[in-house]
C-alpha cells in the first residue's frame, strides 16, 4: 500500500470575489494546483471572512455557500459551491488545537463556506467533491498565536488534508484606486513580507508590525493578514516555500500567493 502523499499548505491572495467568475493570471495559477498536487482527501480552510471571539470549526456535513458581500453582479450571488463537510476532520482539528486555545474549540453548525474559501476552490476544484472544513480566525489573539495554531495543524498534511488560507498580505480598501499600480508603502510592505517568506524568516512575518507605518497602512485590520500565518506555521522541516503569484491590484490589494511543499 502506497503512503499518503504529503499535502501542500497554500495561502491564496484572493482579492475581489469577482475572481470566482473571471479568468486572469491569478485564477490560472489557482487552477493549476488541481494537476500540480495529489488530490487531497479533505481541505481545511482558514478564511479572512470568518472572524470570531474564540475558535470555531465548521462541523456540519453539508456546509452552505455564503455570499458575504454586496454590490456585485447577480451572477456572483448565483454561485454555489456544494462541497460536503467533514465532521470527523472538524473533531480532529478541535483535538489538535485544544492544548493552545484559551476556550474550547466550538464545533460550529451554522457558518458554512464563505467567499474567501469558495472563490478560490471554485477555480482549483470546481467539481466541489472534496470535503471542506473551515477554521475561524480568533481576533482576540496576537499574530504569534495564529502561527502556533498552524504548527499544531501541520500534522494533518501527512493525513491527506490540504491546508489552505485565504486573505491578502496588503489589504486596505479605503485607499483603493483603479489608476494606481501600487502605493509605495504597499510595495515596500509586500516586498518585505515576500523576502522574509522566501528567506524562511517567518518570525519577521509574525512580527509584521515592526514594519511601522507601512504595516499600519497595509494591514489596517489584521483579518486578511492572519490567515497567512497558519500556512507558514504549517511548514514541515525545511521544505520549499514558493511565491506562485504576485501583483498589486487597485493600489492596495496584494495578490501574493504562497505554496509550501506538496512535492512541488
Amino acid at each position: 500500500m502506497s503512503a499518503t502523499p504529503r499535502m501542500p499548505a497554500i495561502f491564496f491572495g484572493h482579492g475581489s470575489p469577482m475572481n470566482a467568475l473571471e479568468d486572469n493570471r491569478y485564477t490560472r495559477v489557482w487552477e493549476s494546483f488541481a494537476t500540480r498536487f495529489a488530490r487531497p482527501k479533505a481541505i481545511l480552510a482558514v478564511s479572512a471572512h470568518w472572524t470570531t471571539h474564540g475558535t470555531a470549526v465548521s462541523a456540519m456535513s453539508a456546509p452552505k455557500t455564503i455570499h458575504d458581500f454586496g454590490g456585485f453582479p447577480q451572477a456572483l450571488f448565483d454561485v454555489r459551491y456544494p462541497a460536503p463537510g467533514d465532521p470527523a476532520l472538524a473533531a480532529r482539528v478541535a483535538q489538535l488545537l485544544a492544548p493552545l486555545t484559551p476556550t474550547p474549540v466550538q464545533l460550529d453548525q451554522s457558518w458554512g463556506l464563505d467567499h474567501g474559501t469558495w472563490s478560490v476552490l471554485l477555480k482549483t476544484y470546481p467539481d466541489a467533491s472534496i470535503p471542506v472544513v473551515q477554521l475561524s480566525v480568533d481576533m482576540n489573539e496576537p499574530p504569534a498565536y495564529h502561527f502556533a495554531l498552524g504548527q499544531r495543524l501541520a500534522t494533518l498534511r501527512d493525513e491527506g488534508v490540504m491546508i489552505i488560507a485565504s486573505g491578502n498580505v496588503v489589504h486596505n480598501l479605503r485607499t483603493m484606486d483603479p489608476r494606481s499600480t501600487g502605493y509605495d508603502w504597499a510595495h515596500r510592505f509586500n516586498d518585505a513580507i515576500r523576502d522574509s517568506i522566501v528567506q524562511g524568516k517567518f518570525e519577521q512575518v509574525v512580527n509584521y508590525l515592526a514594519l511601522g507605518q507601512d504595516a499600519k497602512l497595509s494591514v489596517p485590520t489584521s483579518e486578511h493578514f492572519l490567515p497567512l500565518l497558519y500556512v507558514l506555521g504549517a511548514r514541515l522541516n525545511d521544505e520549499r516555500t514558493e511565491i506562485v503569484a504576485e501583483g498589486m491590484e487597485l493600489g492596495s490589494i496584494s495578490m501574493m500567493s504562497v505554496v509550501l511543499g506538496g512535492g512541488s
